[in-house]
């Protein structure tokens, strides 16, 4: 208990605790509609897509979320384009703008005199440097997110449960599958510099896949997916400051971020294991 209390009397941790909350919400009810539409390739698309604008603005001495901004709007909009060709697979077009655009981004910051270390920061984040401005930053995010989701619900479950009724009623698909998308791409952005593009795939799927394993409704989906994110994120930034005061072990906070995250996930398919076997009739004799 003093170590918790010691954790939040530090300025560093208590910025990264409320990151990481934040950020597992909202990776937690963005990723609800990557499970329902089942875009699990999708969203690691777009971790690698938004890093060639990161490793950009690094370069420059840029906004990194900024040029993780552009990036991702572009391969958003040009998956939705490509995806509306009929000569073009949805597989082939998320292969072609992954390693494209992963691989202007490691050309890029193979230029900078601090490669490796560049490198390693861009891909795995940094969220016990995070400061004001970026904590802001997640929490505009966030809530333009919340604003979002509230205004389009019916909208975007309509159309991941029954894209041609949706067509048919009127709904311009296309736009709400550039919507989902975009909502990814926020979600990947505000992510990405905290925990980095290669482990913010698991933050998207594993809270939601929790989710909708134990919800009885999409609206549920949203709490149930943004706690166990939230409480991820929470618990993966505690073991790794108990780890290193109390036993001189350095763990990479957004690796056991993750770690935490999907033990989570297995506890609640584990306690619906056990709610189930109370609940099945058993048979007399």
């Amino acid at each position: 208990m003093e170590l918790l209390l010691q954790a939040f009397s530090v300025g560093f941790m208590q910025r990264a605790m409320v990151v990481a909350v934040l950020l597992g919400a909202l990776t937690g009810v963005v990723g609800v509609h990557v499970a329902l539409r089942r875009l699990a390739f999708m969203a690691d698309t777009y971790t690698h897509t938004v890093f060639p604008g990161m490793a950009v603005a690094f370069a420059l001495g840029w906004s990194i979320v900024g040029g993780a901004l552009v990036a991702g709007l572009l391969s958003a909009v040009a998956f939705t384009a490509l995806d509306r060709s009929r000569r073009i697979t949805s597989d082939a077009a998320l292969a072609v703008l992954l390693t494209s655009f992963f691989a202007v981004g490691v050309i890029v910051i193979s230029r900078t005199e601090r490669y490796s270390a560049d490198l390693t920061g861009l891909l795995f984040g940094r969220i016990l440097t995070v400061d004001g401005p970026q904590l802001w930053e997640v929490a505009s995010v966030l809530a333009v997110v919340g604003v979002v989701l509230v205004a389009t619900h019916k909208e975007l479950v309509f159309g991941a449960f029954d894209p041609e009724g949706a067509r048919a009623a009127g709904y311009r698909v296309a736009v709400l599958d550039l919507v989902v998308n975009l909502l990814i791409v926020a979600a990947v952005v505000a992510a990405a510099r905290s925990v980095g593009t290669v482990l913010t795939v698991a933050l998207l799927i594993t809270p939601a896949a929790a989710a909708r394993a134990v919800s009885p409704s999409v609206g549920a989906m949203y709490w149930v997916a943004a706690a166990v994110g939230a409480a991820g994120g929470w618990l993966g930034l505690m073991v790794t400051y108990q780890a290193s005061m109390l036993h001189d072990l350095r763990l990479p906070p957004g690796a056991t971020m993750v770690l935490t995250t999907t033990a989570l996930f297995g506890s609640v398919l584990a306690g619906r294991s056990v709610v189930r076997s109370f609940r099945r009739p058993r048979s007399v004799r």
